[in-house]
């Protein structure tokens, strides 16, 4: 009786041992070396084990990895679309990420990774890319805890591609969100940057559709927040007047 309680505990020792949360120090090491592809390949084997599969930091590591393949310039044979993959990756762990805990810890990439994404949506705006401004923004989403600039974004583009009907739709769904924001602490740049820019690309379509007292007040109510904002202040002096 004695040898089987032992080797129970043995076991139990052994499988709590086995499923006992990773440190995933070799994850960092592939990253601050450089080894990208392996990065992902190793991050990836850690997010099917069963114990880690509710876990944020592999599919958080791997999003790291994959949005570093992307910018390196060099044609990935195992990643056709290293950036979109990367944004589900991402999207993934903030999903799971119950208490923000990974997020902050990844706060700097995060922050870079959000800013590729309104760096894409401005260069598609300013080639009059609206669907394309429009297929980013949407993105962001999955991306992000304040979706009312991308919706903004994506109900101006609706706009300017004839769909005022869903133009209109979006719109009163961000009518409805905006009343709920006291202040923008806690956001994050890209997250008041698509914030902004929303509001212009909007305030810009009702100035079209000859709404102009529309542009005014959804001016007027984000005005408090973005004081400083050369692009803002520019765009609220024009339809002021």
């Amino acid at each position: 009786m004695k040898n089987v309680v032992c080797l129970l505990l043995v076991l139990f020792s052994y499988t709590l041992s086995f499923a006992q949360e990773p440190d995933f120090d070799d994850l960092t090491i592939l990253y601050a070396d450089g080894k990208y592809e392996k990065l992902v390949t190793s991050a990836h084997k850690y997010s099917q084990k069963e114990h880690l599969q509710k876990h944020p930091l592999p599919l958080m590591w791997m999003a790291k990895g994959l949005y570093k393949i992307s910018i390196s310039g060099t044609p990935s044979e195992k990643f056709n679309d290293p950036y979109k993959e990367a944004i589900g990756c991402l999207a993934k762990a903030m999903k799971i990420d119950k208490d923000s805990s990974c997020v902050n810890k990844h706060k700097e990439f995060v922050d870079e990774f959000q800013m590729s994404i309104v760096e894409r949506v401005s260069n598609a705006l300013s080639s009059d890319k609206f669907k394309d401004a429009s297929g980013w923004a949407v993105k962001y989403y999955k991306i992000t805890t304040h979706p009312i600039g991308p919706k903004f974004i994506e109900a101006a583009a609706k706009f300017r591609g004839g769909d005022k009907g869903g133009a209109s739709a979006i719109w009163k769904e961000c009518e409805k969100i905006l009343p709920s924001i006291k202040d923008l602490e806690g956001w994050s740049d890209a997250d008041k940057d698509l914030f902004v820019i929303g509001i212009i690309q909007t305030g810009e379509c009702y100035i079209a559709a000859h709404q102009e007292d529309k542009a005014k007040a959804l001016f007027n109510k984000v005005a408090p927040w973005f004081e400083e904002h050369e692009a803002f202040k520019t765009r609220y002096d024009e339809i002021a007047k």
